[in-house]
């Protein structure tokens, strides 16, 4: 039995063409990274910033830390709308989110394994397994981590020919190296306080390295995604529907879970987990303005990366000096979300 289809609001309540949506993201994305700019230790304040760049500690404090931070923060957010749009329609189903198919616990399991190096040194991988786990990184294990969930999802999918399937695969793979990653963390503190810091996800610690790995990625992924918005139009008509248009559903599948894997994977590997966002930027774009898969995947991106901007600026400026993580921030914009469409729900 296929899973639900997409559940498509109706044409009658979009406000907006989907072409005027992408435009007004688009601007919304420039005025909030002008905002991220702005936003220091003190709060958002664009007087502070002109004082800022005439100081000469200060302007590289900023060319250091905030502008790549800024500019991280939105290609991590356009990274994971786009996974998340990718992950709706390849499962046909709008609670979908990019981490279904095992990249949040291979890449939580590749942080923990990096940071109990030296415990698992002196249990039994030996001193070089340990130093090369270190070599690694952070960011590097965690992108390995989570290209290597989702490899040993579609290897218990076998090939992933049913799209249920491949959603039983991955829940069964986030179980198990979720457990891996708990039980990592019982010999190294360090660990476990590294891996609640994962989970929490930051764009804290996105430097200039990071930004080229996360254009690049977009850069790939967007193109090669819009190719494949016809293929995710089919699909709404389920497997049987998409299969009778003469499409080649086996390959298609397959590259869309590489996409999502790729988008995912980078976004984890440098802000961690953050939450919702990828849930929520593909949801909103479809209720303003229903459309076609193609201008749903552009727009979802620009929504994600709007989003995780805002969660940013909140996380930075709401109890400045003090910093909240950004993924707390978009817990509870994402949570409050769908209980108010809970609400409206109920009520009609």
């Amino acid at each position: 039995m296929d899973p639900p289809t997409l559940a498509q609001p109706r044409p009658a309540r979009a406000a907006i063409t989907p072409a005027r949506l992408i435009a007004a993201l688009a601007a919304a994305a420039a005025l909030l990274m002008l905002a991220g700019l702005a936003t220091g230790s003190g709060g958002w304040s664009l007087a502070a910033l002109r004082a800022d760049l005439a100081d000469p500690q200060a302007a590289l404090l900023f060319a250091q830390v905030r502008a790549p931070r800024t500019v991280g923060a939105l290609l991590v957010g356009a990274l994971l709308g786009l996974a998340g749009a990718l992950a709706q329609g390849l499962f046909r189903n709008p609670l979908a989110d990019p981490y279904l198919l095992g990249a949040a616990a291979g890449a939580s399991l590749g942080v923990v394994g990096v940071l109990a190096a030296g415990t698992l040194a002196g249990l039994s991988l030996g001193w070089a397994a340990a130093g090369a786990l270190q070599r690694v990184g952070l960011a590097g294990a965690a992108f390995a981590g989570a290209l290597g969930g989702v490899a040993l999802t579609l290897l218990l999918a076998r090939g992933a020919q049913q799209t249920v399937r491949l959603l039983l695969a991955g829940v069964v793979v986030g179980v198990l190296l979720g457990a891996l990653a708990d039980a990592l963390t019982v010999f190294s503190p360090e660990a476990l306080r590294g891996r609640q810091a994962f989970l929490l996800g930051s764009t804290a610690y996105i430097g200039w390295s990071a930004v080229p790995l996360l254009a690049g990625g977009l850069a790939i992924a967007l193109p090669l995604a819009l190719r494949l918005a016809r293929l995710l139009d089919a699909l709404t008509l389920g497997e049987d529907g998409a299969a009778s248009l003469g499409l080649d559903l086996p390959r298609g599948r397959a590259l869309l879970v590489a996409l999502l894997a790729l988008c995912t994977g980078l976004a984890v590997a440098q802000a961690g987990l953050v939450a919702f966002v990828g849930l929520v930027a593909p949801h909103l774009v479809r209720r303003l303005a229903p459309s076609t898969h193609a201008p749903l995947l552009a727009g979802s991106a620009l929504a994600g990366g709007v989003l995780l901007l805002a969660a940013d600026i909140a996380a930075r400026g709401l109890l400045a000096p003090t910093e909240l993580p950004v993924g707390v921030v978009t817990a509870v914009l994402g949570g409050g979300y769908l209980l108010a469409l809970l609400h409206r729900g109920g009520r009609a």
